[in-house]
C-alpha cells in the first residue's frame, strides 16, 4: 500500500475478507431464476437526456439473470434492426423504436407499459 493512501471501504481491500472463524463458509450466491414472461411487468421509457440529443428507448423492470436479460436485449435489437446495450439491469435501444419494441415484447408474452412522452 502506498504511503498516505487511506482505505475508505472494504472494497479497497480488493474484494477479500479475512475471518478468524474456523467454521466460516462464504455465502453461495443464489442463482436467479427467470420468471415466466407473463409474470414480468416491463416499462418502456423514451429518453433523450445525456445522449447528445439522440433518442433511446429504455426497457426497465426485468427480473431474472443477467444472461437472460442480454438474450432478450439481443432479440429486441435484431427485431428493431438497431443497436443498443444492457446497462444497470436496463435494456437500452437506440432510436425511437418504442412501439416496435413494445409490440415485440407483447408478442413474447410480456406485460409492457408505456411510460413518459
Amino acid at each position: 500500500m502506498a504511503k498516505g493512501k487511506k482505505l475508505s471501504s472494504l472494497s479497497d481491500l480488493g474484494g477479500m475478507v479475512y475471518s478468524t472463524n474456523e467454521n466460516y463458509e462464504p455465502d453461495q450466491e443464489e442463482a436467479l431464476e427467470s420468471l415466466d414472461p407473463s409474470e414480468q411487468s416491463l416499462e418502456a421509457h423514451l429518453e433523450k437526456k445525456g445522449r447528445g440529443g439522440k433518442v433511446a428507448v429504455l426497457i426497465k423492470g426485468f427480473e431474472g439473470p443477467e444472461e437472460d436479460l442480454k438474450d432478450l436485449a439481443k432479440a429486441i435489437k435484431n427485431h428493431c434492426a438497431t443497436g443498443g446495450s444492457v446497462k444497470d439491469g436496463e435494456i437500452i435501444i437506440q432510436g425511437n423504436v418504442r412501439d416496435k419494441a413494445m409490440d415485440f415484447l407483447k408478442n413474447k408474452g410480456y406485460k409492457v407499459k408505456r411510460v413518459g412522452g
